[in-house]
Protein backbone atom coordinates (compact mmCIF):
# COMPACT_ATOMS: atom_id res chain seq x y z
CA UNK A 1 0.00 0.00 0.00
CA UNK A 2 1.36 3.47 -0.63
CA UNK A 3 1.52 6.10 1.74
CA UNK A 4 -1.23 8.29 0.73
CA UNK A 5 -3.77 5.46 0.62
CA UNK A 6 -2.42 4.36 4.31
CA UNK A 7 -3.09 8.27 5.27
CA UNK A 8 -6.46 8.03 3.49
CA UNK A 9 -8.01 5.00 5.38
CA UNK A 10 -6.58 6.51 9.21
CA UNK A 11 -8.76 9.46 8.02
CA UNK A 12 -11.55 7.77 7.62
CA UNK A 13 -11.69 5.90 10.68
CA UNK A 14 -11.10 8.92 12.55
CA UNK A 15 -13.71 10.58 10.76
CA UNK A 16 -16.03 8.38 11.50
CA UNK A 17 -15.06 7.94 15.01
CA UNK A 18 -15.23 11.74 15.44
CA UNK A 19 -18.97 11.81 14.03
CA UNK A 20 -20.22 8.60 15.64
CA UNK A 21 -18.30 8.04 18.82
CA UNK A 22 -15.52 5.52 19.10
CA UNK A 23 -16.31 2.24 19.99
CA UNK A 24 -14.14 1.17 23.10
CA UNK A 25 -13.66 -2.38 24.24
CA UNK A 26 -11.93 -3.36 27.88
CA UNK A 27 -8.20 -4.62 26.99
CA UNK A 28 -7.31 -4.65 30.49
CA UNK A 29 -8.54 -4.87 34.04
CA UNK A 30 -5.90 -2.65 35.94
CA UNK A 31 -7.65 -2.88 39.16
CA UNK A 32 -11.41 -3.23 39.76
CA UNK A 33 -11.62 0.67 39.39
CA UNK A 34 -9.22 1.42 36.92
CA UNK A 35 -9.40 -0.26 33.20
CA UNK A 36 -7.59 0.26 29.89
CA UNK A 37 -9.64 0.27 26.80
CA UNK A 38 -9.50 0.52 23.58
CA UNK A 39 -11.15 1.72 20.10
CA UNK A 40 -12.38 -0.81 17.88
CA UNK A 41 -12.19 1.50 14.72
CA UNK A 42 -9.72 3.60 15.04
CA UNK A 43 -7.01 1.48 17.70
CA UNK A 44 -7.15 4.55 20.05
CA UNK A 45 -5.87 3.94 23.59
CA UNK A 46 -8.08 5.32 26.72
CA UNK A 47 -7.83 4.60 30.31
CA UNK A 48 -10.13 5.78 33.45
CA UNK A 49 -8.58 8.67 35.46
CA UNK A 50 -9.08 9.24 39.28
CA UNK A 51 -12.99 11.09 38.92
CA UNK A 52 -13.61 7.91 36.52
CA UNK A 53 -13.52 9.52 33.10
CA UNK A 54 -12.15 8.22 30.04
CA UNK A 55 -8.62 10.02 29.27
CA UNK A 56 -5.89 8.97 26.31
CA UNK A 57 -3.33 6.38 27.23
CA UNK A 58 -0.01 8.06 27.50
CA UNK A 59 2.98 6.56 28.54
CA UNK A 60 3.05 7.92 31.74
CA UNK A 61 -0.60 6.81 32.36
CA UNK A 62 0.72 3.44 31.02
CA UNK A 63 3.39 3.48 34.09
CA UNK A 64 1.03 4.27 36.15
CA UNK A 65 -1.36 1.55 35.36
CA UNK A 66 1.74 -1.28 35.73
CA UNK A 67 2.51 0.34 39.38
CA UNK A 68 -0.66 0.11 40.27
CA UNK A 69 -1.51 -3.76 38.99
CA UNK A 70 1.61 -4.53 40.89
CA UNK A 71 0.15 -2.76 44.06
CA UNK A 72 -2.71 -4.62 43.53
CA UNK A 73 -1.14 -7.95 42.90
CA UNK A 74 1.04 -7.64 45.86
CA UNK A 75 -1.81 -6.88 48.37
CA UNK A 76 -4.58 -9.24 46.53
CA UNK A 77 -2.60 -12.52 45.60
CA UNK A 78 -5.38 -14.84 44.88
CA UNK A 79 -7.35 -11.55 42.47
Amino acid sequence: MKAIAIKRKFLTKKILCSLFGHKLVTTRNVTAHFKEFECTVCRLEMTNDVKGQKTFLTPELREVNETLLNLYRRRHPLA
